[in-house]
């Protein structure tokens, strides 16, 4: 049973396309006597021509893949595309580690432990670069005898 016409007429009816044009199965024949657009929109009417909904991408792969990046898988080298300054900017991670170290300077100067001329010296320090990290800056700052023993106290 040819039923090209008519699906051809659903779907400009319906504003859809020939593919998304459900017909009855159980009244195909019925169907197949309509042969006019206003014979298939009273078949519409009755609910033997509908259209189907839009199929979308399921989006669940595609989520199950952002859990393991948040974890720190696939992440590899294979999968890596620019250098490493093209992912992270020296920049960005200069601002990140200043702001740790300017933090911390501060930190320890409101709490008493650094003297004016040794936190002044220590920033100028971190300014040039000289400490790679937070704890590179304490590790020095210890050596050095930098931290002021508070009255009372003994170490």
């Amino acid at each position: 049973m040819n039923l090209k016409l008519q699906r051809r007429l659903a779907a400009s009816i319906l504003k859809c396309g020939e593919n998304r044009v459900w017909m009855d199965p159980d009244e195909l024949e019925t169907i197949a006597e309509a042969v006019t657009k206003e014979d298939v929109r009273g078949l519409i009417e009755d609910g033997l021509i509908k259209r189907k909904p839009v199929k979308g991408t399921s989006r669940a792969r595609a989520r199950i893949r952002a859990i393991q990046r948040s974890k720190g898988r696939r992440r590899g080298h294979g999968r890596r595309k620019g250098r490493k300054t093209a992912r992270m900017p020296r920049k960005r991670r200069w601002i990140i580690r200043i702001r740790a170290l300017r933090k911390k300077l501060k930190e320890l100067k409101e709490e008493g432990m650094l003297e004016t001329r040794a936190y002044r010296m220590l920033y100028r320090k971190a300014k040039g670069g000289e400490f790679r990290s937070v704890a590179h800056l304490e590790s020095y700052i210890e050596s050095q005898k930098l931290i002021k023993v508070k009255s009372g106290e003994k170490e």
